[in-house]
C-alpha cells in the first residue's frame, strides 16, 4: 500500500517560479496543484479540490496573499497556509495579520528548506 502524500496547492502569479516549485515538490513525492492567482485558488477550493497545505505568495494582483489565506481558512479550516514573498514578514507581523498561517518562508528559498518546513509542519495524518 502506498504511503499518503501531502497535497499541496501552490498559488503564485510568477509562472516560472510556480512551475519550478511544482516540479520540485512532485519530485519530493508531494501531490501538487497550481493556481496563478487568488481567484483561481478560490475556484479550485469551491470546485472541491483537495489539498492539505497552500503555499501562497503575498504579493499578487487581485486577491493578495493575506486575503486569500483568510478566505481559504474560512472555507476550509483544516487547510494549512504557508505564506511566501520576496518581501520580509516577521513572526510578529504574521501573528498580527491573523490569517491562520502556519508560517512564512521568504523568497528566495531552497527547495530542501521548504520541503523540510512542510514535512515538519504538515503531519502525515493530515494527508490520510
Amino acid at each position: 500500500m502506498a504511503s499518503p502524500r501531502t497535497r499541496v496547492l501552490i498559488v503564485d502569479d510568477e509562472d516560472n517560479h510556480r512551475r519550478t516549485l511544482a516540479i520540485g515538490l512532485r519530485l519530493e513525492a508531494f501531490d501538487v496543484q497550481e493556481a496563478r492567482d487568488g481567484e483561481a485558488a478560490i475556484e479550485l477550493c469551491e470546485s472541491g479540490a483537495d489539498f492539505d497545505v497552500a503555499i501562497v505568495d503575498l504579493m499578487m494582483p487581485g486577491i493578495n496573499g493575506l486575503d486569500l489565506a483568510r478566505r481559504l481558512r474560512t472555507r476550509r479550516p483544516d487547510v494549512r497556509v504557508v505564506l511566501t514573498s520576496a518581501y520580509h514578514l516577521s513572526e510578529r507581523q504574521l501573528e498580527r495579520a491573523d490569517v491562520g498561517a502556519i508560517g512564512f518562508v521568504p523568497k528566495p528559498y531552497h527547495l530542501d528548506e521548504l520541503v523540510a518546513f512542510l514535512r515538519a509542519k504538515v503531519p502525515v495524518s493530515a494527508c490520510a
